[in-house]
């Protein structure tokens, strides 16, 4: 045929050839979850059972026998977890369908002699044994919490279910039953005894055996999950944090978010020649990293690379959270991912700082109200600070945290004091009403002298906490005071941060980072459209439980400099999950339970990296 129309042949070529080898896990996955939800329908509902429709189901272990009802029940909730694992390319995933689908053709052609349904299972397993290189995706980072998880919601499914079993034989049922019986009789069956509803005929048989299937599902995973070995997520080693101290020394004037890269919880893939890194944590999937890479530009794509090769290598998605313009422009060169606005950073540059001004008069007044009231400030080293006073400081952060789980990831080192950290500033906030307070005292808080014992400046009522931004700046880390204080403790710190910024040789200050900053100041200027009012509408709304409008107003009042900060992701399907996974390493979003002793993980050897990250990475830079 002429043109670009295709012939019939090739037509036929590429229907004989099959789906492209990229798209063939997200086909099987779906395939799957067919035929899993399939099964469930049939295993509950007595009708669908006998359904053309559950022809198709019966490719895998399930409608035959006298148990078919649980069979089939079993085969589908195994069927769904099943599609998560193959569309995500697991090698395990792989190895239980081929498994299953022979299985589930001898079974179907010795039991119902059905050519139909063995031709459906080998139209499945052709493909996965074709394609097998698609499916070579490594284990994620796993501990016992899963275990506790699984239970959880397997519990609660299998709960639901069983409710729905019970209910689904009206016709069948003897009496009655409340829906108090209906659920002691769930609970009763998952054990594998029988309840308090009667059927007639073999109803009952039914109902007991589906209930005792899904009692002994929840159990068999969940042991599974509780005893099988640990693959402990990755941690920085000692070797690491040193490879990546001597980047920072040399590069770290960069990235103001650089030595946030040195919280413990994070992993790290180097370049080839050493020169450069990507530092990261996997949450729920997600190859989170933040920030630029650190060390030398020139050096970056051999890091970038390291990194997407052990995304491919796991199925993790890839994301980069808080990046710079310029880490942003390699990130999509280099990748061909996509990037998009996240907000602004608040930078401070100590020489033009001044209260002086109608525009820093509120702060000006709360400051002056603050010092009035009996607060006195001090500007320190961490290394500067005595054992006892450094104790007292990190034992009055925990108490003043407002939530139970530590928040911080992206722009948050996670510690105070480290013996490592000794270039970090620390400023104190102190109420000195009441307190004597000596000529050596006083001498000793204006040079910054350390050692004295708790309490001789008064009672400690907020701390802030900056990282080293190279040789001559700093990064907020943690900011934190007393409940019981003031209002303004944190911009009498601040204030007081800035002013002793030029002893410590500190030019600039990055403050807190302000989501969709632009969004909220350009739609409250006159002239501003429809949409972008509805889109500040609706962040202003939002926080009330976030720290959206708030962070941008409180950063506004220091006059500072908003330099870009953006995410980089691989498609737009994913932005949903990486916020999610974002907010989970933030810890706005907290999934742990309290778990048994049994089950708890143990942690990490003291500079043991995961397994898997020792193998993917290959030879290591020297």
């Amino acid at each position: 045929m002429s043109g670009g129309v295709p012939s019939r042949s090739s037509r036929a070529r590429r229907i004989l050839r099959g789906p492209r080898p990229e798209a063939v896990p997200t086909l099987v996955a779906r395939a799957c979850a067919v035929v899993g939800v399939l099964d469930i329908a049939a295993g509950v509902f007595p009708r669908f059972r006998h359904s053309r429709m559950h022809a198709m189901a019966e490719v895998l272990p399930g409608s035959f026998g006298p148990f078919a009802a649980a069979l089939s029940l079993s085969a589908g909730v195994l069927l769904l977890l099943l599609a998560h694992g193959l569309r995500r390319r697991k090698r395990r995933a792989w190895r239980a369908a081929v498994a299953l689908l022979p299985a589930g053709a001898v079974g179907q052609f010795a039991y119902r002699h059905s050519l139909i349904g063995v031709l459906i299972s080998v139209a499945l397993l052709v493909p996965l044994l074709r394609h097998r290189d698609e499916f070579a995706a490594l284990p994620d980072p796993r501990s016992r919490w899963r275990a506790l998880a699984n239970f959880v919601l397997m519990s609660a499914g299998s709960l639901a279910l069983g409710l729905v079993i019970v209910s689904v034989h009206p016709g069948r049922t003897i009496g009655d039953p409340s829906l108090a019986d209906r659920l002691t009789h769930v609970l009763y069956g998952l054990f594998g005894f029988e309840g308090p509803v009667d059927y007639a005929g073999n109803t009952s048989w039914t109902v007991a055996f589906s209930l005792g299937a899904l009692g002994w599902l929840t159990t068999a995973t969940t042991v599974y999950l509780a005893f099988r070995p640990e693959h402990p997520a990755a941690r920085l080693t000692e070797e690491d944090e040193a490879r990546l101290r001597a980047l920072l020394r040399r590069h770290g004037r960069r990235d103001s978010l650089g030595h946030f890269a040195l919280r413990r919880d994070k992993a790290v893939v180097f370049s080839p020649s050493g020169k450069a890194a990507v530092t990261y944590r996997v949450v729920s999937g997600v190859m989170l990293a933040s920030g630029d890479p650190i060390g030398d530009v020139e050096a970056w794509p051999g890091a970038i690379e390291r990194f997407m090769d052990e995304a491919r290598a796991h199925s993790w998605t890839p994301a980069v959270m808080g990046c710079s313009e310029t880490g942003g422009e390699v990130w999509t060169r280099e990748t061909g991912l996509d990037a998009l606005e996240l907000g602004d950073e608040a930078v401070v540059d100590v020489a033009d700082f001044s209260l002086a001004g109608r525009a820093m008069r509120n702060v000006r007044q709360m400051v002056k109200r603050i010092e009035r009231a009996g607060y006195e400030t001090r500007v320190r080293r961490i290394r500067d600070l005595g054992d006892a006073e450094l104790e007292r400081v990190r034992r009055a952060a925990e108490d003043w945290r407002g939530t139970d789980t530590e928040r911080g990831f992206s722009m948050a080192l996670g510690r105070i004091g480290d013996a490592a950290d000794g270039d970090c500033l620390i400023a104190t906030a102190h109420r000195v009403d009441g307190v004597a307070r000596s000529a050596p005292g006083r001498a000793a808080a204006e040079d910054g002298r350390a050692g004295e014992e708790p309490g001789e400046y008064g009672d400690l009522k907020a701390v802030l906490h900056f990282v080293p931004w190279g040789e001559d700046g700093v990064s907020l880390d943690l900011m934190r005071r007393d409940r019981s204080a003031d209002p303004g403790m944190n911009e009498l710190l601040i204030v007081a941060a800035l002013q002793a910024a030029p002893k410590f040789g500190v030019t600039r200050v990055s403050l807190n980072f302000a989501m969709f900053r632009s969004a909220l100041a350009r739609g409250e200027k006159i002239g501003a459209g429809p949409v972008l009012r509805a889109w500040r509408g609706l962040l202003v709304f939002l926080s009330r439980w976030f720290q959206i409008e708030s962070l941008y107003k409180f950063n506004a009042k220091f006059q500072p400099r908003w330099e870009p900060r953006f995410v980089v992701y691989r498609a737009s399907a994913d932005l949903p999950r990486i916020g999610f996974a974002a907010m989970q390493a933030e810890g706005f979003v907290d999934l742990a339970l309290p778990l048994p002793r049994f089950l708890r993980r143990r942690g990490p050897a003291a500079g043991r990296p995961c397994a898997h990250t020792v193998v993917e990475r290959g030879v290591r830079a020297a």
